[in-house]
Parts: C-alpha cells; structure tokens; sequence
C-alpha cells in the first residue's frame, strides 16, 4: 500500500493505514528524535506515542501536504519536551558498526590514522551538539540533518522564520566556541 491509499484508509477512521506510514518513516522519525534526545530507546518510544498521537489527531492533517511534514512536527516538539525534561547530557557509545570498520582496515597506516581522526572528529562534534540547549539542538538536525530551509524549519516548530535564524545562529556560534576549546585542549 502506498502512502495515499494510507492516509484515506486513516481519514476514513481505518487504523490499517497506520501500519503503512510506520513502515515509511519510521526510522527517519526515530533518527531525528535520536539526535535531539541522544538516547535511542527514548527516541523509539517518543516514535511510537508520536504515531498514536498522530492517529488520534488525523483529522487535524491536511491531506494536501507531505505526511512526513505534519509527523516530524509532532516527533520533534515531543522530543524537544523530552529532552528538556531529561536533560540533554548522555554519553555517547562508538557504534558497534564503526568498532567493526577497523578490524576489515589492512596494515595501511594511513587509512587506520584518518578512520581514527574522522572518528575522533564525530565525537567531538556530538560531544559540542550535546551542549546545546534542546530547542538549538532541534533546530540545528532540522536544517543541517534533515536538509530543511529555515522557513520549513520554523514550520515544523511552529514559530516564526527570525526565531529559527537566531537559534541557528546562537547554536553556531556555540558549536564553534566549544569546538574551538575541545581543539585547544
């Protein structure tokens, strides 16, 4: 079934539709709340109520605009809440894929040194990107992870198009600061 046929089935009041709009944007969503809650097991169940909440509100969705638009709003205010909530601070695991990558690398000295400095690099910016308030934080994945304009940024957050601008630009000047301190130590 595609994504159409989904969101008649749900404007109807069938909930089969919403087995269909799980299995396209389900891990998008859940990428986008991980990056801004930092905790994959929260960012699944802020997924999960996101899709119940997104059927009980249906009749509140525009057919005439992209679905995943109108979900990410809902997945991105709840893990904003969340993450204020909790706080922003986690650790950050090296992902077990990445553990992986340096067990295929040969006794190429080089390739091994620049796979360590990318990874150093990431943790580094994960590490700045934490210290971000959540709200930054949120504006932040919608522009750059989620490749969104700052106007389709504000949409999602619902205000206006100067607030997401400041946002940005407060997260950016922060990122460089931190960044810039974590080099010069």
């Amino acid at each position: 079934m595609d994504e159409k046929t989904a969101i008649a089935q749900l404007k109807k009041g069938d909930i089969n539709g919403l087995e269909t709009l799980v299995r396209l944007h389900y891990v998008h969503a859940v990428r986008t709340a991980y990056l801004i809650t930092r905790d994959r097991h929260l960012a699944e169940d802020l997924v999960q109520a996101a899709f119940i909440k997104g059927y009980e509100r249906f009749e509140q969705f525009d057919p005439a605009r992209p679905f995943i638009n109108w979900f990410l709003k809902i997945v991105v205010n709840d893990a904003i809440k969340t993450a204020t909530r909790h706080g922003s601070s986690r650790e950050i695991p090296l992902e077990d894929e990445n553990l992986n990558e340096i067990t295929t690398l040969e006794d190429d000295q080089a390739r091994a040194e620049d796979w360590f400095e990318k990874m150093e690099l990431r943790q580094e910016i994960w590490q700045a990107l934490e210290k971000l308030s959540p709200l930054q934080r949120a504006v932040f994945v919608l522009r750059f992870y989620l490749d969104l304009s700052e106007a389709e940024t504000a949409e999602r957050l619902n205000c206006a198009v100067g607030t997401v601008k400041a946002h940005l630009h407060a997260a950016r000047k922060r990122l460089r600061t931190l960044l810039s301190d974590l080099r010069t130590q």
